[in-house]
């Protein structure tokens, strides 16, 4: 299999050899197809991602055969390699694809966590295999150390170790920790995915909106809102 990611964002193009099969969780987003028409077989999905995607439906390809993948405005597709033995716990909203041998188990989250983050569920996927994953902005990897704690903003969190520490919190000092998101504290050892996708809606309300002068400048000016962009 061949995924090829342009430089500009909106789309993959996925290739299929004659041995290949992938399994598709998002078949609308299927925008061009070449291949024989029987490699194409549309399936209903287990009850956890029925739930978990609020989909019914998800689709088998196999090749020889090409598909071009359209993505949401501002997202992007990478693909990572799952080895039989990983423990990483994935938010299924985030999984493309996956290829024919991927295992997947349900992880019952802790009741806090459910009830905070309206996420019943994290699932386990085992190899080995290939997963395209979709995030918001670029797909980054840091490193769990043991004796220093990584907070990631709870939207942003993709995968994370089964075996990582981990609760919410907030950090800094009583200002900071009153003006932010809740944040995922996670320690232990092992890879963390997490989506670099821009979450401050007023940055990017300024930076859309040209800043407070150009506002100003717009309203108080005759014909401001004409000239003034």
């Amino acid at each position: 299999m061949k995924v090829v990611t342009p430089e500009r964002l909106g789309h993959v193009h996925v290739s299929l050899d004659e041995e290949d099969k992938l399994h598709l969780l998002h078949p609308k987003s299927v925008i061009a197809f070449q291949g024989m028409p029987h490699h194409r077989e549309d399936r209903i999905m287990n009850l956890a991602g029925m739930y978990r995607k609020r989909k019914m439906i998800r689709s088998l390809f196999q090749g020889p055969s090409e598909l071009v993948v359209g993505l949401p405005s501002g997202c992007s597709l990478e693909t990572i390699k799952i080895e039989e033995n990983s423990n990483l716990l994935f938010d299924l909203r985030h999984v493309m694809f996956f290829t024919d041998g991927i295992q997947m188990k349900t992880i019952i989250q802790k009741l806090k966590n459910a009830w905070i983050t309206k996420e019943l569920t994290r699932m386990r996927f085992t190899g080995p295999g290939t997963l395209g994953i979709i995030t918001a902005g670029d797909l980054m990897t840091l490193q769990l150390q043991p004796d220093k704690p990584l907070f990631v903003e709870a939207g942003a969190l993709v995968a994370y170790p089964g075996t990582a520490t981990l609760r919410l919190s907030v950090y800094g000092n009583q200002l900071a920790s009153q003006h932010m998101n809740v944040q995922w504290e996670l320690s232990g050892s092992g890879p963390v995915l997490i989506q670099t996708g821009s979450r401050d809606a007023e940055l990017e309300a300024q930076l859309q909106d040209g800043g407070l002068i150009k506002r100003i400048l717009r309203e108080v000016l005759p014909f401001g809102s004409v000239y003034i962009k």
